[in-house]
């Protein structure tokens, strides 16, 4: 880590004479990449740090393509040698979903979706100009190998891991025909592949920018309209939807210069809102069903509500019998049940006691109710902030030393097998009335990983099963500071 931080640094100021006054490695995302803030007394930037060359030339291409015709992406300033580096634009930390999840459905929040939409439309349509495809990461266009490929992803990771019967060839069948309907589309731009609100910065002007586009292809514009209408996550209003899909259309037809048959438009549209969930509940049944991740798992039944809610009052326009069969059952009481975990009430008895403490300077947490036994988990496995001096006089509470045990340990494993641990007796503890369960972390000090780990815990608990949580921290009055 270090000598990757080294060489950005080395990449920065071979271009950049300024002083460089921060250095932040900041939260990763899904990908392999690195993100770093720099800063100097100018301004910020990013850099990414990311081993697929591949990728990057993706990402820097369509960025220089898209910066000529001054469109909302990123300028890149810098690019290594071997190109694993680059350094751009800095959008801040405020994306679109963080404005939606702070202030909710206002008018404002509606403005910058709007507006979110009215410039990948231009993107769609102005960045298509001259576009090398053959830059493209994959596939240049997004045709039928690519929706099977989706519908492929969902029947084996989520639909199969059911257990249910159904016709297999005739499911295919009715694939194949989706496939060549959705493909066939009167008009194919450029097509982001991943555009939702994580990847829409806003910045303090309230002017949005786009990240995160090196997965870009030639395709229908309508299937980035629906990711970012239909993110789960998002669960925008069906009123916001409708709006903001009359909206996208009237812009859409101003830059073209014509009118679109919106019926056509609207069924296409509704064909790739399905393929997004779709693959939504394949990622998902992939990483909880298959990966074990409790999060994704806790994710299933909103995205099958959300799932339900399309299947009764949209139309995909085309006949697709076993198809619609496979997603009825996926939407069925039985099914939706099956992955709704159980929630305490107001009446529900249960209180979880989570504690962080120091092996060397507590020991164990004394359990002072009558149920005695629960958790003990040893957290002197994972590699200690503590160590280092950065960190020495933080806690598990402050922002870096989480950043340094979600990106640089195997913390986000180790919390993972707690969660399926403890899930299964706290869900079985409200179920019987039980009054109480004790769950307690130790480390050396009991000031940094025990204690990231009891607050990681209280807030997946409160999250999944709204369960009284008692937390304490019992080292917390020797922290060093």
């Amino acid at each position: 880590m270090q000598s990757e931080i080294d060489e950005i640094r080395r990449v920065f100021q071979q271009h950049n004479k300024e002083k460089i006054t921060s250095f932040d490695k900041l939260p990763q995302a899904g990908s392999e990449r690195h993100y770093y803030r720099i800063g100097t007394e100018e301004r910020t930037y990013i850099a990414t740090y990311g081993a697929n060359v591949p990728e990057n030339e993706a990402f820097i291409y369509f960025s220089e393509h898209f910066r000529k015709k001054n469109l909302p992406t990123a300028e890149i300033f810098y690019i290594s040698g071997d190109k694993k580096i680059y350094i751009q634009d800095d959008f801040g930390d405020v994306s679109l979903l963080d404005h939606l999840e702070s202030k909710g459905f206002t008018e404002e929040v509606y403005a910058l979706y709007k507006q979110s939409l009215e410039k990948i439309a231009l993107l769609q349509i102005k960045g298509d100009e001259g576009l090398d495809y053959s830059k493209c990461l994959t596939n240049a266009v997004f045709g039928k190998q690519a929706i099977m490929a989706d519908l492929l992803y969902f029947k084996y990771y989520f639909l199969d891991a059911l257990r249910r019967p159904y016709d297999k060839q005739k499911l295919i069948d009715d694939f194949e025909a989706l496939s060549n309907y959705l493909s066939h589309t009167e008009y194919k731009y450029f097509m982001f592949r991943d555009f939702q609100s994580r990847n829409i910065m806003v910045t303090p002007d309230n002017n949005v920018h786009f990240i995160d586009y090196q997965g870009g292809m030639k395709g229908a514009p309508q299937y980035d309209v629906a990711s970012l209408l239909s993110q789960a996550r998002a669960n925008l209003t069906e009123d916001w939807k409708q709006r903001l899909l009359e909206d996208y259309m009237d812009n859409f037809e101003k830059i073209v210069g014509k009118q679109i048959d919106r019926d056509a438009f609207r069924s296409q549209y509704n064909g790739y809102v399905l393929i997004r969930m779709l693959q939504v509940l394949g990622a998902y049944g992939f990483r909880g069903l298959f990966e074990r991740k409790a999060h994704f798992l806790t994710s299933i039944p909103l995205a099958l509500q959300n799932l339900r809610g399309f299947l009764q009052n949209q139309n995909i326009g085309i006949a697709v019998p076993e198809f619609k069969k496979v997603l009825e059952l996926c939407v069925s009481d039985e099914v939706v049940q099956e992955f709704t975990n159980v929630r305490a009430t107001g009446d529900t008895p249960l209180v979880v006691r989570i504690n962080s403490f120091s092996y060397l300077k507590t020991g164990y947490p004394k359990d002072e109710t009558k149920n005695g036994g629960g958790f003990v988990f040893d957290c002197r496995g994972i590699l200690n902030p503590g160590r280092f001096d950065e960190y020495k006089k933080l806690s598990g509470q402050d922002k870096r030393v989480k950043d340094f045990l979600e990106q640089q340990t195997k913390m986000p494993d180790f919390l993972n097998s707690v969660y399926n641990l403890v899930d299964i007796s706290v869900e079985d503890y409200i179920k019987r009335g039980f009054e109480n369960l004790s769950i307690n972390f130790g480390c050396t000090g009991g000031q940094h990983r025990s204690v990231y780990a009891a607050d990681a815990l209280a807030r997946h608990l409160k999250n999944k099963f709204g369960v009284k949580i008692e937390l304490g921290h019992n080292n917390k009055e020797n922290w060093v500071k």
